[in-house]
């Protein structure tokens, strides 16, 4: 690829109702993004779940799901966001499956890519990610390179949507690397600036001719191929 291309992803985890005023900013800029959610963790209706310091966090409905993250990628992210290193295989097998056919059950199309709750990861609950039938999953740490990853399990971040040196991260995939990645939680969106900050990063992004928006499964599917052998 050329050295001024870029190709963006941002992840958002969680599946809270700020998620709303999120997709309908993403549409509006034509931008993709990753949605890693928790399909336990949801009634149907939407339901409290926490303070983020004096903002209330509530989550989506699952009758709500299908309309707000119509056309976005959807990930796993555990059944209940539990610590995955901590659970007994029996638990992690359950949180990791159960999980993704609920969400492909829900939303009607293959979910691929997984999301480590609180970035916990160790060999036994890769194996359990991967023999669930997913392509690949998402850590919390941050890489200079981030594509392609050494392990597609372990598929790294450039930094946090509200990173200071975002630009800076930007720049540097931009020149050297070619793909950048993004991710974080809308409920963090505690003010208007924040929002106009992250609307501002949007409309940069896509208003920049070198950059194209990406999903990550596909990234890594199209890295996975085999490459042909032509016979003379």
């Amino acid at each position: 690829m050329n050295g001024d291309h870029i190709r963006v992803i941002q992840s958002w985890d969680d599946g809270v109702v700020d998620d709303i005023r999120l997709t309908e900013l993403l549409r509006h800029y034509q931008a993709t993004a990753t949605f890693n959610l928790n399909p336990g963790l949801h009634q149907r209706q939407r339901s409290f779940s926490w303070c983020y310091g004096d903002k209330e966090v509530w989550r989506l409905g699952v009758d709500e799901w299908v309309e707000v993250y119509a056309g976005f990628e959807i990930a796993n992210h555990s059944l209940n966001h539990p610590y995955l290193p901590d659970l007994s295989l029996t638990d992690l097998e359950r949180e990791v499956r159960d999980s993704r056919h609920m969400l492909q059950d829900w939303f009607q199309q293959p979910v691929r890519g997984f999301c480590y709750p609180f970035g916990g990861v160790n060999p036994a609950v890769k194996v359990a990610v991967r023999s669930a039938g997913h392509v690949y999953a998402r850590t919390v740490n941050e890489h200079e390179s981030v594509f392609p990853p050494a392990d597609p399990f372990e598929f790294g971040v450039s930094c946090r949507f509200a990173d200071s040196a975002f630009w800076n991260h930007y720049e540097r995939a931009k020149t050297d690397k070619g793909v950048f990645c993004f991710w974080g939680h809308s409920y963090e969106l505690t003010s208007e600036a924040m929002w106009a900050d992250l609307e501002d990063k949007i409309a940069r992004i896509t208003a920049d001719r070198a950059a194209e928006w990406v999903n990550i499964e596909p990234l890594i599917e199209s890295d996975q191929k085999p490459v042909e052998v032509l016979k003379s």
